[in-house]
């Protein structure tokens, strides 16, 4: 019998990306889908993983022998400022239903994924593994926050006691196709496209918060996708993984919208409202461990990895996850 790898979350942006690198790389290459290897991309809709007896069905449905952790309750700044109870105890229900029952399967690997707001507030840069745990997290989303740094220790836990080969990988800020651009609660890049197509038809200034000054290290979706099915077939142990570009490769979020401005063909008016907050400045993570044990890798440039997800967000509006579509 060979392997089922199943991809909890699997319709979402990573997910979306581990399917389109596993079924486009050369079969039976590093990245590629092997001869023996069944994927399966589960969606919320077959299981609420909130609820033990749902998780398990799922499990029983599909018998993993391995599982890539992708699902979360997830949402933007005011979804987790006013319910941080309600996603530290949803997302703690997620991953230890999932983690539990991974264990009662004896499912051979698991990799989770976090997220950087498990790293502390408060902390010299730049980010690494070593200090997830240094200290709290920045307020605003500590209930989320800390749901997800649980999860790593689960993955010690659960290899100290049981020997599970459970483990985790850090992305930074993820773009892609199949993202979420509902404006209410989308992240920078899907957010800033959305806007700017809305501005484009209906013949709008496009108008950003902010100066436009602060940095982000930016990694698409399918870059990412390679990481995650690396770390399962060569990655094994408990400590996580950064994925992430270089420190070296920061961009402004005015080289951001300048790039989006250009992809989505906008000619019209194009400013920034420095009155808005910028946020914070920057949060440089370290990608020095995942290129020591992963060997060299070849991103995909910005410019280029927009441009394919402006694409996709022009030839999919009708379907995408866009929420009200009205200016």
């Amino acid at each position: 019998m060979g392997d089922i790898i199943l991809v909890t979350g699997g319709t979402g942006l990573v997910g979306k990306g581990i399917e389109y690198v596993i079924n486009n790389e050369p079969a039976n290459s590093r990245f590629g889908k092997r001869d023996n290897e069944t994927w399966i991309f589960a969606s919320s809709s077959e299981a609420d993983l909130r609820n033990l007896e749902q998780t398990r069905k799922l499990f029983e449905k599909y018998q993993p022998t391995h599982v890539i952790h992708l699902a979360a309750v997830v949402g933007g700044l005011f979804k987790n400022m006013n319910g941080n109870a309600t996603m530290m105890r949803e997302n703690i229900l997620i991953n230890d239903n999932v983690l539990h029952t991974c264990y009662e399967r004896k499912v051979k690997k698991v990799i989770s994924c976090l997220s950087t707001c498990v790293f502390p507030d408060k902390v010299e840069y730049p980010l690494d593994e070593s200090k997830i745990h240094l200290g709290p997290p920045h307020p605003s989303n500590f209930g989320y926050s800390h749901a997800k740094r649980l999860v790593d220790i689960q993955n010690r836990a659960y290899n100290q006691q049981f020997g599970c080969n459970f483990t985790s990988a850090i992305p930074t800020n993820v773009y892609g196709p199949h993202d979420n651009y509902d404006l209410q609660d989308a992240h920078v890049i899907p957010a800033l496209i959305h806007k700017c197509l809305l501005a484009k038809k209906n013949n709008k200034p496009f108008v950003m918060g902010g100066t436009g000054k602060p940095l982000r290290q930016f990694i698409f979706s399918r870059d990412l996708a390679k990481m995650f099915v690396w770390q399962l077939r060569e990655y094994d142990e408990p400590d996580p993984v950064i994925f992430s570009v270089g420190e070296d490769q920061e961009v402004t979020i005015k080289q951001v919208a300048e790039a989006i401005v250009k992809a989505v063909g906008f000619t019209g008016e194009f400013a920034f409202d420095t009155n808005l907050a910028d946020g914070q400045y920057r949060k440089p993570a370290s990608n020095k461990k995942l290129l020591s044990k992963m060997g060299g890798f070849e991103f995909t440039p910005f410019e280029e990895g927009l441009d394919l997800s402006v694409k996709w967000f022009l030839e999919n509006y009708d379907t995408a996850r866009t929420g009200i579509k009205s200016a």
